[in-house]
């Protein structure tokens, strides 16, 4: 069965480890490597995979590369793959990917197909998470430093979101889901999918990829002080025991604030947003995930068995 690797050759010498891992599987899968040329083109490179049949297409790179592959395969028969190489992955750690491309690589190849949910923010589709206020603050200027050929990694955003906790105002926002509200000055809202943002920042524990619901997360405002002396808990374990954080299971939330909002989804910035309405996608994507993950009773799948192997060899 054909497989296509679309890989992101911007990642520089991480690119050319994830190039090397990749022609070491030729021999297994029948594989082409695609390379993206602007942003984009990985999803209309997937969506031709997905048109002539391909079993898989791997997303080699970050959070980014991997929600551009899945738009290109969301409704398809098509399964998506990631070989992380991004600075959080949060979507490849939740579905217990290894983080270096040859292992990650054999960890798909004996792996198996689930049904994940999907979802989208005004329209447009995000994978793991999505985020408005401080997160969404901190990943803009992230991004904008790595565009600027500044290091990236969790020590650089770390370092960058102590320095805006000390500048940055909670808004006030108005969140209705259902029967279920919320309203008042928020620090951050999450809309998430999977449970974390990335390298290990746990905004959701539980949350499950196949539920049909989103686990919608508010951090209310609170003084400096206290905020920076539970910040540790997004890392270290705990966070759902801070007073200040609250979690309602949603298929679909509105957000309205007295201004437009930064947001970002899957940790990719967008422009400012006075209202967002969120939905989530249920059952939408085939995933191929270790078979270690698809079988844990505690992991991202609430549906256990069902699954189907992964493409074969051709």
């Amino acid at each position: 069965m054909r497989i296509t690797a679309i890989l992101n050759p911007r990642a520089g010498l991480r690119a050319a480890r994830a190039r090397a891992a990749l022609q070491k599987h030729r021999s297994s899968w029948d594989l082409e490597i695609a390379e993206t040329s602007a942003p984009g083109h990985a999803q209309e490179l997937a969506r031709a995979a997905a048109a002539r049949g391909d079993a898989a297409v791997l997303a080699v790179g970050g959070d980014g590369t991997a929600n551009e592959v899945a738009g290109g395969l969301i409704g398809s028969a098509t399964a998506l793959g990631i070989v992380p190489m991004g600075s959080g992955n949060g979507l490849a750690r939740a579905l217990g990917i290894p983080l270096r491309p040859q292992p990650a690589l054999a960890a798909l190849e004996a792996g198996v197909v689930r049904r994940m949910d999907a979802a989208t923010v005004n329209g447009r589709l995000f994978l793991n998470v999505a985020g408005v206020g401080f997160d969404a603050v901190v990943g803009a200027a992230f991004h904008d430093h790595a565009s600027r050929g500044g290091r990236r990694g969790i020590l650089t955003y770390v370092r960058m979101g102590f320095r805006s906790m000390f500048t940055y105002r909670a808004e006030a926002c108005l969140l209705e889901m259902g029967d279920q509200r919320f309203e008042g000055r928020a620090l951050l809202v999450t809309f998430a999918n999977g449970r974390q943002y990335g390298a290990e920042a746990m905004i959701a524990p539980g949350a499950r990829l196949d539920d049909g619901l989103l686990d919608v997360v508010v951090i209310e405002d609170a003084p400096l002080l206290e905020l920076l002396f539970h910040a540790p808990r997004l890392f270290l374990g705990g966070l759902e025991g801070f007073r200040r954080y609250r979690r309602f299971p949603a298929k679909r939330a509105v957000l309205t604030a007295e201004r437009p909002l930064p947001f970002h989804r899957d940790g990719e910035p967008e422009p400012a947003a006075q209202r967002l309405e969120v939905d989530v996608l249920p059952g939408a994507l085939d995933v191929l995930v270790p078979r270690a993950t698809a079988e844990d009773p505690a992991g991202p799948f609430a549906a256990l068995g069902g699954e189907r192997r992964a493409p074969a060899g051709g």
